[in-house]
């Protein structure tokens, strides 16, 4: 149980880190947020049947999209904080891996499990990307799982 809530410890202070490598990464290069975390949400609307709008304005309202940024920004929180309790799970079974390469491999799970449900929903096509998509996706990413396996040690390593 300890290493289960130190995992989601880990993980909200790995999505606070993904958080802040990609801000700066739009300040430097002066990019646009992605659209991709609405889109998906938008495309899940429309699998589910279920609109975030009320019934008047419509799912173009200012309304719905405002609740789809949200709801885009909640789920990729969620998905930190859930890569880093399953995290917290599997890291006593892995003792004689080298932090960094538990970071590594943290940081690609959470790319793949914010990546792939896009991509299986038509949202985006990893394989049409560019080198510095990329690089926009995975530096982030890494910075996460880092942090996460970094963090969690802290939290689990004996006094």
């Amino acid at each position: 149980m300890r290493s289960l809530l130190a995992g989601l410890a880990a993980g909200a202070a790995g999505t606070t880190a993904l958080n802040l490598v990609t801000y700066l990464d739009m300040v430097v290069r002066a990019r646009p947020a992605s659209t991709t975390p609405e889109t998906t949400v938008r495309k899940t609307e429309e699998l589910t049947g279920v609109g975030l709008a009320p019934q008047g304005p419509g799912s173009d309202s200012e309304e719905a999209s405002n609740r789809r940024s949200g709801l885009g920004a909640l789920l990729g929180i969620a998905s930190g904080v859930g890569v880093g309790a399953v995290y917290g799970l599997v890291r006593p079974k892995l003792s004689g891996v080298p932090l960094p390469l538990l970071g590594v491999g943290a940081g690609l799970a959470a790319n793949v499990g914010t990546t792939a449900p896009m991509a299986a929903l038509g949202v985006t096509d990893p394989r049409s990307w560019s080198g510095s998509s990329w690089v926009s996706d995975l530096v982030p990413h890494l910075a996460y799982g880092l942090v996460t396996a970094a963090v969690h040690d802290m939290i689990t390593r004996p006094r």
